[in-house]
């Protein structure tokens, strides 16, 4: 970016539980980032099927929009949106939603992936996409629809953002692989999976790269002349490739944990792997910017925390740090928690499944209160600790790398004491990253498009590194 261009950007970041639009302007020639506009988010039920607000979230955008439109005297050049995967819009020939997009956790997805497994193998679908197969992947819920919408053009939630703001519509190569509709090898649709299915090929938009410009601003009839003619960007539209994108280093010895409700647990390759032991051990490919792999596996982690705090409330109003600070004068646990047992992926009454696991096991249960909230605390955290030493373990042994560091992006960052558990479970440097992980990446690839080096490796962590004291 030349540096008399020193006009503002704007990210929107779309989250299932809130969706936020944040500016980045120039001070001093310094990048600052500021969050101008946060709503909260979440499924609505509709006759008994789990839906999203498409009206309530294009607004809530329209409202961030204009906020950053009034703050930025000095112009916008460009807007981009990433948020999460899988969820996807059906368009009417005008290119307008038909209707709004199902959520991810419908039930129907169900009988609807029994049904694809009868016409193509899990094992044929792992071979093509080096993925696994979570039944909320996009697949199963095109497949899931009624006859009548299978030809009808569709396009993933991020994606529908900027085409309702005047981009083409497209489908962003990081955010399309959560589909397990793209053969991982070719980078292209899978003609294979559309053909055995039954999915319709002319439906799916066009495959495109991170840091693609989709077009510009049309505000006429969204009443946004103050950003009419921005550059409309698909960065990694996908909020996990977008939060990898915020790591300030293109070199090839490090780990990554995207840590939230689940921790995301992996590095990047240059070319995917999809073998026994990848399958065995349930590690997916993913894209990443720059033409890399995200190669990960997922951790089910403060998932736990928020679920017991949750039942704790109504005794003692716990805080995260809280917590942490109570545990961290705790010892060890003298055993571990199966963190990954499918019982603890449920929600509700968290304390007691801990507990039916420890039974079951024949270890001794702990009070379930909100007194003895730091005890329990203190064993998720050690066991967390030790689950991802056994996952960069394998990440070694698969890859072939020798680590020397991990980063930790996203709102697990903030955790101390997990931190430090870490440290000592993997014996690598922790590094922690920005708390708003996605905004960050996000600009980053904005300012790696505009750039005429293109959105590679090296670029996107350079401006991954000058956007590391942007404030919020």
């Amino acid at each position: 970016m030349s540096p008399e261009d020193r006009r503002a950007m704007i990210a929107i970041d779309l989250g299932a539980e809130s969706c936020r639009v944040s500016l980045l302007r120039w001070r001093d020639g310094l990048p600052q980032i500021e969050l101008v506009h946060r709503h909260a988010n979440g499924p609505i039920n509709l006759h008994g099927e789990l839906h999203w607000d498409l009206k309530q979230i294009t607004q809530q955008v329209d409202i961030g929009l204009r906020k950053s439109a009034e703050i930025a005297s000095e112009g916008v050049r460009s807007i981009a949106v990433d948020g999460w995967a899988v969820d996807y819009v059906r368009l009417n020939q005008q290119g307008e939603a038909i209707a709004d997009p199902f959520c991810y956790r419908d039930e129907r997805t169900i009988p609807a992936q029994a049904e694809v497994f009868k016409r193509i193998s899990q094992q044929r679908l792992w071979s093509i996409t080096g993925i696994g197969m979570g039944r909320l992947n996009t697949i199963y819920q095109l497949f899931a629809e009624v006859p009548e919408l299978r030809d009808k053009p569709w396009v993933n939630l991020p994606e529908y953002i900027l085409h309702r703001l005047g981009g083409r519509a497209v489908s962003e190569y990081t955010n399309a692989t959560h589909t397990q509709l793209v053969d991982a090898g070719k980078r292209a649709w899978s003609p294979e999976i559309f053909a055995a299915t039954g999915l319709v090929q002319a439906a799916a938009p066009p495959l495109v790269p991170p840091g693609t410009i989709v077009g510009r601003l049309t505000g006429a009839h969204l009443n946004m002349r103050a950003l009419e003619g921005v550059e409309l960007i698909a960065p990694a539209c996908h909020d996990t490739a977008s939060a990898i994108a915020s790591i300030p280093d293109s070199g090839d010895d490090w780990v990554y944990i995207s840590s939230g409700t689940w921790s995301l647990v992996g590095t990047l390759l240059n070319q995917p792997i999809i073998g026994d032991q990848s399958t065995a051990l349930d590690f997916n490919n993913m894209g990443a910017v720059g033409g890399r792999i995200c190669f990960h596996k997922g951790v089910n982690a403060m998932w736990l925390l928020r679920q017991c705090m949750t039942e704790w409330a109504t005794e003692i109003d716990w805080t995260v740090p809280e917590l942490i600070q109570a545990a961290e004068h705790l010892p060890p646990p003298p055993y571990l928690l199966d963190v990954d047992d499918p019982d603890l992926l449920l929600p509700g009454k968290m304390p007691s499944r801990i507990n039916r696991q420890l039974k079951q096991r024949g270890l001794q249960k702990l009070e379930e209160g909100a007194e003895a909230a730091p005890e329990m605390v203190n064993l998720i955290l050690h066991s967390l600790a030790v689950k991802y030493g056994e996952v960069v373990s394998n990440l070694a042994r698969i890859t072939g790398k020798k680590f020397k560091r991990i980063y930790i992006v996203g709102g697990g960052s903030r955790n101390t004491l997990l931190n430090r558990l870490t440290a000592s479970a993997t014996e690598l440097e922790v590094r922690c990253g920005a708390v708003e992980s996605s905004t960050v990446g996000n600009f980053a690839v904005q300012l790696a498009a505009q750039e005429n080096a293109g959105v590679n490796a090296v670029a996107v962590a350079h401006w991954a590194q000058q956007l590391s004291s942007a404030v919020f």
